[in-house]
């Protein structure tokens, strides 16, 4: 009984728990909590002047939020209309510097081309000249209107007006006019085929003036002969033809300044030796704009820079510079003004007395560019935004120009026009800022209707009274439960100390005590009072392992990982009581206790450390021994465990589920420890190995090779735990890392031995059981359980089969080969309901002592019958039968469609081989099907010689002249059959089977599911794809209702679905054979590294046509991508398998993806593993 005294008197008993002789984490008693034991709470008295204190804090927190309103609003329009201020400026200057880069390019481009231009057509005059015996100006260029082209498409001009003039001598000019007569006809003829024009060349010579001529400006500028002494400039050639209309021939005096634009640019660059600019008046349409014409001088050599050339032509093109800013931007961008001004200022034509303008404006949208006039037209609010860039400088010295004379120099001048700013300029300032207003008046609500319901609460709250006792004694140690109410009275007698003070503070002190009562139910606010947590400045924490259980449960049933887990973990729960150690938690296969606390331990770090060495020996024994029950791998799995000692915080971490937790930098180290170790390996930090020195036990560790790096903390020295007493006896098959015992020997005393450095085990080494004999224990008790379902569908009869032996003479020694027994359809059993009240519990059967002792003795031949194959050997086999058995247990009941139900409702006595347990297509309805899958694994590849079968038929091997294909497939059968007919294995055969008709099922399930797993044969794979395809295709698996109401119907139903149980029973061998491919990522790379192994050992054994690392890594993609995938679709396409299909076909997804990234390495690592010194003896 609990009473107020008892409760007292447990509470003055409590000492802290960091301290003291006495823990108050045990030897507590329990007492269940009842409302006598609660702790009433007054609820405070507010007095009227707080009521009004409060409403002014109410007042002054409304103005407060009003006045931040429009702060917060004011400042967010302004934020926002500055940003999209920014984001414009930002934005522009992006495009003007990609305008002025590119821009700028293209006009260096201009002069390069034009340059290389004036080169060529000097060098193939040099050519011509030689050839024809001739010389400037008597000469056309050939092909003129192509190279004009050409050079127009090199510089981006759309229309191009491009010339050739020759410098003709006064003496010359007779003759000269002679030859254009003779010469133009003929460079028009080609002009026009090129151009394609609507004149022949003999109209355009009518309109051409045949001699050099000047405008005679004073007689309507009628064309006259030029009579001047000076050298003239006659236009020679041009393209397009006649971009001067009616005329042809025309000359300009170089040293007349008087003369045209054109002939002064000839005259400055033939001083100057450089090309000249000048402005011109073009036409875009029939809209004059401004241009610019541009001299190139051409010389009596290709050599440009040669000292001694001479300039005997000039060429020239005008062009439009709207050309160069097109194609700059990209579509979306737009709004950019360009402004192009020349340094000379108006010019004026001589010849038309027109004023030329050097300025030019442009818009550039896009791709596109628009010329807006010949002014400056951009909007001068934009000027401090204004981007400068010299456009064109041919870096002419004016003090050379004759007076009078300005070649200009190009700059750009580029602004944003007002479309641009208004794209940037949107309402979201107003926008923003009214959701800023509107947040503020819905605070001001919340806070209004949040300080109505706290009222409400406030007053509930001091009703209140504590629920201390409220707390689960099989949750929390009682010290926990004392303590809580000792700090209640605490807070009682501080709320009697503080009566004294002003009405504000007792109002507080009330509020926080109330809401101190602490509900670990999660009701109440758990801020009011002080967390139950104490630091324990010494404890050594252990953290736990299990190495590839991820990988062994992904092939597991989810009742065998709780099997395995539960037993491991009760194993170390008994250990831990043993040793005096607390158990912390278990996270996932993470195992984690501590030394030193509740109660403080002085030699922590020793208990831990045998702790830590009880649980790896446990590990091993518990693994070996469940390997016999849970199946392959098992007896790998290993445990990796890491130790560190320090201080930790622990205490109660309140909420929904309260628990005792552990916190602190030594529960992280601890854990970092354990990630960073090895397999079957303790690894101690630094901090626990001296707690071990200093007690004298510096023989119990030894430093690790090199150090590990920890996150959070760098490098740590670290070191292994090994035993001061070594046991010599070790178990044969136990999985030892040679890097790690290499490691541990190259840094070990003379006088260790590997044994002091890998833990030994417990048993004698003679009659320890390898690990054969763990997977034929298992295989046994599999085919056992399986036994038992056959003989209790049978009521229990097991009768002597004497009689049958004629019959098993004769099955299978037909004379012909086991291939020759394959059926596309296995007739399935069927059975009427009273056969089925017929059947016993399988649990109630009993196989005997001597057929289990001959299953024994079968699967142990079986298994000695298997070579020592990397991959073709008895741990796959066993591998395969984990899979089967896997799958098997998961076929599940089908749903509508599968005429099932319909049909056992019409014919009552026919039930198709589907159980009342919902199984599906008589597969596992019958223990014999299934018994035949589980041994057709076991012994599928029996013998196999390590190379494929095609190797064989090449090799002419006696067992490929017998069965020609699928060799080693036949031959397995063929092996195991006959030892299985043998006289020592007469009760094995008797609980298999009691008639013929089971005998011959049990052999063509065997045939069947055996030939399916040569995967190869092009043969053997079309006739399973075409019965696939009959057995689940919408048209095949649909049957009329009418058909079943006469024998014939029933006959044709029982044959689909035994067609179906015949495909699913062969599909699912086949994805058992390469489960590893729809497992875990480790269980595909071990399987996956083996089978590289043994096809690469008989590459080099010369059994072999090709070096399979060469393929490997495509052919394993392509064996996913046309094998594994569409069979586990197949899997789950037939809908038997249930969970297990999905499973399957995921881990197929995901390792196929994992392989097309990792596999080219892992190739290269399995060539590295086999050419080390203990592969290659392999």
């Amino acid at each position: 009984m609990c009473d107020d005294q008892s409760l007292t008197s447990r509470k003055s008993g409590i000492t802290q728990l960091s301290g003291g002789s006495s823990n108050p984490f045990r030897d507590a008693s329990d007492c269940p909590s009842t409302d006598q034991h609660r702790m009433p709470y007054q609820p405070p008295k507010v007095a009227k002047r707080e009521e009004a204190n409060i409403l002014r804090a109410k007042v002054l927190v409304a103005l407060i939020i009003l006045i931040a309103a429009g702060a917060v609003g004011t400042s967010t329009y302004l934020l926002v209309k500055d940003q999209e201020r920014t984001n414009f400026e930002n934005q522009f200057t992006g495009y003007a510097s990609e305008i002025v880069t590119v821009s700028r390019q293209k006009a260096d481009q201009f002069f390069l081309a034009l340059d290389s231009f004036s080169a060529s057509i000097s060098s193939q005059a040099i050519s011509d000249m030689d050839e024809h015996n001739t010389s400037w100006p008597f000469y056309t260029i050939p092909d003129w209107a192509i190279k004009a082209k050409r050079l127009a498409d090199l510089t981006g001009v759309s229309h191009p007006e491009v010339a050739m003039a020759p410098i003709v001598q006064p003496e010359d000019r007779d003759k000269f006019n002679a030859f254009a007569a003779e010469a133009v006809p003929k460079w028009y003829r080609e002009s026009v085929e090129y151009e394609g024009t609507d004149m022949t060349a003999d109209e355009f010579m009518q309109k051409t003036v045949p001699f050099i001529y000047f405008h005679d400006t004073e007689n309507n500028y009628q064309p006259t002969p030029v009579t001047s002494p000076n050298e003239s400039l006659p236009l020679l050639q041009s393209y397009p033809l006649f971009f001067y209309p009616e005329q042809y021939l025309m000359t300009t005096m170089l040293d007349t300044m008087t003369a045209s634009r054109n002939a002064a640019l000839a005259s400055i660059s033939r001083v100057l030796r450089k090309p000249t600019i000048g402005f011109e008046i073009m036409f875009d349409g029939d809209t004059p704009i401004t241009g610019s014409q541009i001299i190139q001088p051409i010389y009596d050599t290709a050599d440009t820079e040669a000292e001694d050339r001479k300039m005997v032509a000039f060429t020239g093109i005008r062009l439009h510079w709207l050309d160069y800013f097109k194609n700059i931007l990209t579509d979306g961008e737009f709004g950019v003004i360009v402004v192009l001004k020349s340094s000379c200022g108006d010019v004026k034509n001589t010849v038309s007395n027109n004023e030329i303008s050097s300025v030019v404006s442009y818009r550039i949208d896009g791709q596109n560019a628009l010329h807006l006039g010949d002014s400056d037209v951009h909007n001068p609010k934009y000027d401090d935004m204004k981007v400068d860039n010299v456009f064109v400088d041919l870096e002419i010295d004016e003090s050379q120009l004759p007076g009078g004379v300005c070649i200009p120099t190009l700059t750009m001048h580029v602004y944003p026009s007002e479309d641009l700013e208004e794209s940037f300029f949107t309402s979201n300032a107003i926008l923003y800022t009214s959701m800023v207003v509107v947040i503020f008046i819905f605070t001001s609500l919340v806070f209004l209707l949040y300080d109505y319901f706290v009222r409400r609460r406030q007053t509930k709250v001091m009703e209140r009274i504590t629920r201390q006792d409220k707390i689960v004694a099989n949750v929390f140690p009682t010290a926990i439960r004392d303590r809580l109410y000792q700090n209640q009275e605490e807070q009682n007698k501080k709320k009697k100390q503080k009566s004294n003070k002003s009405t504000k503070n007792l109002h507080q002190d009330d509020f926080n005590d109330s809401i101190g009562d602490l509900d670990f139910e999660g009701d109440s606010n758990l801020s009011g009072s002080a967390p139950l947590a104490d630091l324990f400045p010494s404890v050594t924490l252990i953290f736990a392992d299990i190495a590839g259980f991820t990988a062994w449960s992904s092939a597991r049933e989810p009742q065998q990982v709780f099997v395995l887990l539960e037993t491991i973990y009760s194993a170390f729960d008994k250990i831990a009581y043993r040793h005096n150690v607390f158990k912390v938690e278990t996270v996932g296969d993470c195992y984690v206790a501590a030394v030193g606390l509740p109660e403080p331990v002085d030699n922590h770090a020793i208990v831990g450390c045998k702790f830590a060495q009880d649980c790896l020996k446990k590990m091993k024994e518990v693994t070996l021994k469940l390997e016999v029950t849970l199946g392959p791998d098992t007896g790998d799995l290993d445990l990796r465990t890491g130790v560190h000692s320090g201080q930790v915080t622990a205490g109660v971490l309140r909420g929904e589920r309260s628990r005792f937790q552990l916190f602190g930098d030594t529960m992280n180290t601890a854990s970092r420890m354990e990630h960073t170790g090895e397999r079957n390996r303790i690894q101690l930090s630094q901090a626990t190995a001296d707690m071990l020195t200093e007690a004298g036990l510096a023989q119990w560790i030894k430093p690790r090779g090199s150090k590990i790096f920890v996150k959070g903390k760098g490098d740590m020295q670290t070191y292994w735990l090994r035993k001061a007493k070594a046991r010599k006896s070790k178990v044969s098959d136990a999985k030892i890392d040679m890097a790690t015992v290499a490691e541990s020997i190259d840094t070990a005393d003379e006088s260790e031995s590997i044994e002091e450095i890998v833990l030994g085990f417990e048993g004698d080494t003679d009659q320890a059981m390898t690990k054969i004999d763990r997977l034929v224990e298992w295989n046994v008790e599999v085919l056992s359980s399986l036994l038992q379902q056959i003989i209790a569908s049978r009521g229990g009869v097991v009768n002597e089969i004497g009689s049958l032996s004629e019959a098993e003479k004769r099955i299978g020694s037909g004379g012909g080969t086991v291939l020759d027994e394959f059926t596309p359809i296995i007739p399935l059993k069927r059975f009427d309901t009273e056969h089925l009240r017929a059947r016993r519990r399988p649990s109630s059967i009993e196989i005997g002592d001597a057929a289990k002792s001959q299953l024994r003795m079968y699967l142990s031949q079986i298994a000695g019958m298997y070579r020592d194959n990397p991959f073709h050997n008895f741990q796959h086999a066993s591998h395969v039968t984990a899979s089967v058995k896997k799958l098997l247990t998961r076929i599940v009941k089908l749903g509508e469609g599968n005429g099932l139900a319909e049909n056992s409702q019409r014919k009552a006595n026919h039930v198709n081989l589907v159980d009342l347990a919902g199984h599906s297509y008589g597969i596992t309805s019958d223990p014999l099907t299934q018994f035949a899958v589980v041994f057709s694994a076991i012994i599928h590849d029996v013998d196999h010689p390590g190379v494929p079968n095609a190797q064989l038929v090449k090799e002419q091997t006696r067992n490929a002249q017998i069965y020609k294909k699928s060799v080693a497939e036949q031959n397995s059968v063929e092996l195991a059959w006959d030892m299985l007919m043998s006289g020592e294995f007469s009760e094995l055969r008797a609980c298999i089977y009691q008639t013929e008709s089971d005998l011959r099922r049990f052999r063509q399930l065997v045939v069947n599911t055996v030939m399916a797993t040569d995967i190869v044969d092009k043969e053997l794979q079309a006739l399973r794809k075409n019965r696939w395809e009959a057995a689940f295709s919408n048209d095949a698996s649909h049957l009329s209702s009418t058909s079943i109401d006469n024998n014939e119907g029933q006959e044709q139903e029982q044959e689909h679905e035994d067609r179906k149980a015949t495909i699913v029973i062969e599909h699912l061998i086949q994805a058992s054979d390469v489960s590893h491919t729809m497992q875990h990522w480790h269980i595909y790379q071990e399987w996956n590294e083996r089978f590289f192994i043994e096809c690469y050992r008989a590459y080099k054994e010369g059994r072999a046509g090709s070096d399979p690392s060469e393929n490997w890594y495509k052919g394993e993609i392509g064996f996913f991508d046309f094998y594994v995938v569409p069979l586990a679709k197949k899997l789950q396409s037939c809908g038997v398998f249930g969970v297990s299909s999905d499973e399957y076909l995921t881990y197929a997804k995901q390792n196929r993806d994992e392989w097309v990234r990792e596999g080219e390495a892992m190739v290269q690592h399995y060539l590295e593993k086999y050419n080390s010194e203990g592969l290659r003896n392999l």
